[in-house]
């Protein structure tokens, strides 16, 4: 049986536009219904979220079952021992595609790429421990520890004025495949807690997502505001997700409650952004 091949992280080398929605109920159930909707990917939430690894196991075996969508794991933390266990623990479960919080130097990067691969002659210096356990379908993919370097993708997220700051370098980094802009820590970081849509950090937005671009490398980000994603797939964001379900979730059953009670609905204060 031949190792899986990522068909994000093509899609990501290819330049294809890639439409995902952001998953923050840790339920495999839930997370069905929204694989089933026909997104490109889908994040399924281990920092901001009671998520734990059996849990994201069963999401991602719910996922498995819709080959157009991909499931993408965001780890609670990636520096450190800590973050090194957890990294080999996502992919020893069987995903492939990681996203990665608070990630501010080049030097940060370098250590995810490290922690993300099997030790071999490719020069990433891969510290990964070897075993795989569900991800090499239990040793019946005969060459998963020679091939899952090359299908692992990893996407590290810039949400701070140093993250700005050292986005060149960390983009140029080998082995990132992409860079995930946090918009709601970023607008925090830069002095406008709450305001993502504040002008200056929607400029530091565009500028990071021009500077990614112009590193090779895949830029992504988060936003449940239709027009403001569309803005950013044209300025060549390439992976895009254009929803949570907690927020639908939350703005559908109360206007459907607020219909029937002859109410206004609560406005939404927060879950805009991560």
């Amino acid at each position: 049986m031949q190792t899986p091949i990522n068909p994000f992280k093509q899609a990501l080398a290819q330049k294809q536009a890639q439409i995902g929605c952001w998953v923050g109920l840790p339920d495999a159930y839930s997370t069905e219904i929204c694989a089933g909707a026909g997104f490109d990917w889908l994040l399924l939430d281990g920092e901001h979220a009671p998520n734990d690894i059996p849990r994201l196991l069963a999401q991602a075996q719910a996922v498995a079952a819709y080959p157009v969508t991909h499931a993408i794991a965001r780890v609670p933390m990636g520096h450190g021992h800590v973050g090194e266990m957890l990294i080999k623990q996502y992919l020893d479960i069987g995903i492939q595609t990681l996203l990665v919080p608070m990630v501010d130097t080049a030097a940060q990067a370098q250590a995810l790429v490290k922690a993300m691969r099997y030790p071999q002659d490719d020069g990433a210096g891969g510290i990964r421990g070897m075993a795989g356990a569900r991800a090499s379908r239990w040793g019946r993919y005969p060459n998963y520890a020679t091939e899952a370097n090359a299908q692992v993708c990893l996407l590290v997220q810039a949400e701070t004025k140093t993250a700005l700051d050292n986005l060149d370098a960390m983009a140029a980094v080998e082995g990132v495949d992409g860079v995930f802009i946090g918009p709601a820590d970023l607008s925090a970081s830069l002095g406008h807690v709450g305001n993502a849509g504040h002008p200056e950090v929607q400029a530091a937005i565009e500028d990071a997502i021009a500077r990614i671009i112009r590193a090779g490398k895949a830029a992504g980000i988060l936003t449940s505001d239709e027009a403001l994603a569309q803005r950013y797939l044209s300025l060549g964001a390439t992976f895009v997700a254009v929803g949570l379900d907690t927020q639908l979730l939350a703005r559908h059953t109360s206007a459907l409650a607020a219909r029937f009670k002859n109410t206004t609905p609560a406005p939404l204060v927060s879950g805009q952004t991560y």
